[in-house]
């Protein structure tokens, strides 16, 4: 395989991948199928497929040449100041898989089409087409995310330290040292329904309108404002991608105290928010995953505060 060839697939495929991510972010205000789907699958079928269009090639080259350029395209976002390294490591499972897949379509076609330009390209402006419509049609889901945890004290005790909270240890768990946002202290204006609760970030502050107040059974609240979810690091530039500003949400959530005995409570932390990211399926998992560990950190906090009075 020629290193001017493969250069030239490599460019051609990474122009036509930012491209359709350029107008699915920029212009459609979408991270969806276009861009965790359709791109990652281009970005593996393309480049075999142009140089198997002039010259053969085999199945493990084709497969090397797939992930070179997954691995040239991924360094550009972070050199043109496009993305960072946390949200890239997340979205790397799937960006893989698709490569993969595509590649493997690639060495079919090229075994069974040969001399067929123009019918891929038919085909990949169909598929671009369909998918940025499919992203335009997508809406979120309300997620739960639910973590309990059991405190040896009494329920008021508990309640006292549910409502506000004193500033919390520097963290230990590891996915706080990667830039994503975790709980400091919460403080409160008022009391009972209508209350403001601020649960401090590290990157601002939740800003809860209480909605009910159950001293001291149960505790909710709606979002009404939030900070941004993470500090992206990349380790060329300051960067604040889009996907930062609205594509997650937080809608409301709760604290609900149940009474064991006397002496002992049980505690749930529940956060219900929205993913605005295709496949949700996929992020859904992360995100789960992060506010868990937030809820871990608060709850942990509130129960170390409450056997400790």
């Amino acid at each position: 395989m020629r290193n001017k060839s493969k250069i030239t697939a490599i460019v051609i495929t990474i122009l036509i991948s930012f491209l359709l991510g350029l107008i699915s972010i920029y212009f459609m205000g979408e991270y969806g199928w276009t861009v965790f789907v359709l791109i990652p699958l281009l970005i593996g079928f393309l480049p075999p497929y142009l140089i198997g269009f002039f010259e053969e090639i085999s199945a493990k080259d084709a497969y090397k040449l797939s992930f070179s350029t997954l691995g040239i395209a991924l360094l550009c976002l972070l050199v043109f100041a496009l993305e960072g390294m946390i949200c890239i490591v997340m979205a790397l499972p799937i960006l893989a898989l698709l490569t993969w897949f595509g590649a493997f379509i690639s060495v079919q076609t090229n075994k069974n089409i040969k001399n067929n330009i123009p019918l891929i390209v038919v085909g990949i402006t169909l598929l671009s087409a369909s998918s940025m419509s499919f992203d335009s049609l997508n809406s979120p889901s309300l997620i739960p995310v639910k973590t309990i945890i059991i405190v040896n004290a009494p329920m008021h005790e508990v309640w006292e330290n549910v409502v506000t909270f004193n500033k919390i240890e520097e963290p230990n768990d590891w996915i706080f040292n990667t830039g994503i946002s975790y709980p400091t202290d919460a403080t409160i204006k008022g009391s009972g329904v209508g209350a403001i609760r601020y649960c401090n970030f590290t990157t601002g502050s939740f800003v809860e309108p209480i909605t009910t107040w159950d001293e001291p059974n149960l505790l909710q609240f709606d979002v009404a404002k939030q900070p941004t979810p993470m500090n992206e690091f990349n380790p060329f530039w300051d960067i604040h991608p889009p996907h930062l500003d609205g594509y997650f949400q937080s809608q409301k959530g709760q604290f609900k105290l149940t009474s064991i005995d006397d002496s002992t409570t049980s505690l749930e932390g529940t956060t219900w928010y929205k993913v605005d990211i295709t496949p949700e399926f996929y992020w859904k998992a992360w995100s789960d995953f992060i506010i868990h560990r937030i809820h871990v950190r608060v709850l942990t906090h509130i129960k170390n505060e409450s056997e400790n009075q």
